[in-house]
């Protein structure tokens, strides 16, 4: 209930004494108990609710800190385990008649807590995860391979040898099992996730597996056709530009492109070409634009 009034779900102001709490607490704790209200989640949500108020405002050093912080920076600070800890759950049904208490509150709260100490904490619980931002080149996301990758981890320095997969991209995730934080209470490690970043390329633009680069090519070469070296990730490759082609036209080399994550297959180059046209022509060649103009072209 992070970010609601605790007073305002016992209905108590907030100069309210501890004897008034309790008072509060009994009343809606009777009125709301899921034995009394079977098959109402509305109850079961208040019931649930009206407790974690309880955990806090009953506790003299808890209320201090929820009172000078506030509800949200309170929530930032305790979680829910720090909320229930060292409350009698059992106990405080108990002095009111009412048994059941320890099984009413993991079927509430999740068979993930545990009696322990008077209170109640959480079983075995998996670690937090950890990411970490990772750069890398244009080309070496395409090729893969190795990254050293220093992290912090428990409070403590870690370096740690990755295996980057060919055609990793912007935003891919790449997960390392049991590299998070250590696991409470028994549990599991967490896992560590880097965020792959892929720096700009200056010749080549990606979408997918596929690639692009762009050539530019005189009007005469446009008109006759040309043959047009260009480059790939591995070598030049030469390509016949047809006559007559229009600006703006891609052609397509099957095959040169990147792999993507989880396919052998890489994608295709598209080259697209473009039409220089002149800024200024000197004399000579400003009286064969001519002839070309009053022929037809």
């Amino acid at each position: 209930m992070a970010q609601k009034d605790y007073y305002e779900a016992l209905g108590v102001a907030k100069d309210a004494s501890a004897d008034d709490i309790k008072k509060a607490f009994r009343k809606l704790a009777v009125k709301y108990h899921p034995d009394r209200n079977q098959g109402d989640t509305a109850a079961e949500e208040k019931f649930k609710e009206i407790n974690e108020a309880y955990a806090v405002l009953s506790d003299p050093e808890k209320r201090k800190k929820y009172d000078t912080f506030g509800s949200s920076d309170f929530h930032q600070q305790y979680s829910q385990e720090d909320i229930f800890r060292n409350f009698d759950f059992s106990g405080t049904f108990k002095d009111m008649g009412m048994g059941g208490g320890e099984d009413i509150f993991s079927r509430l709260f999740g068979g993930a807590f545990r009696k322990a100490g008077g209170g109640f904490r959480r079983g075995p619980q998996k670690g937090a995860d950890l990411s970490l931002a990772v750069d890398i080149g244009f080309r070496d996301a395409a090729a893969g391979g190795e990254r050293l990758v220093a992290f912090r981890r428990n409070g403590q320095r870690e370096e740690l040898k990755v295996k980057i997969p060919a055609g990793v991209d912007n935003g891919s995730r790449i997960r390392i099992a049991g590299k998070g934080s250590d696991g409470e209470n028994g549990g599991p490690s967490g896992d560590l996730f880097l965020d792959i970043r892929v720096a700009n390329d200056p010749v080549f633009t990606r979408d997918g597996g596929d690639l692009f680069v762009e050539r530019t090519i005189r009007f005469s070469e446009a008109c006759l056709g040309v043959s047009l070296e260009v480059p790939t990730l591995e070598e030049p490759k030469r390509i016949k530009v047809p006559a007559g082609i229009q600006p703006g036209t891609k052609i397509r080399l099957k095959g040169c492109g990147i792999k993507t994550l989880g396919s052998n297959a890489k994608g295709d180059l598209f080259v697209k070409i473009s039409v220089h046209v002149p800024e200024g022509l000197n004399s000579s060649q400003r009286k064969l634009v001519e002839e070309l103009a009053k022929a037809g072209l």
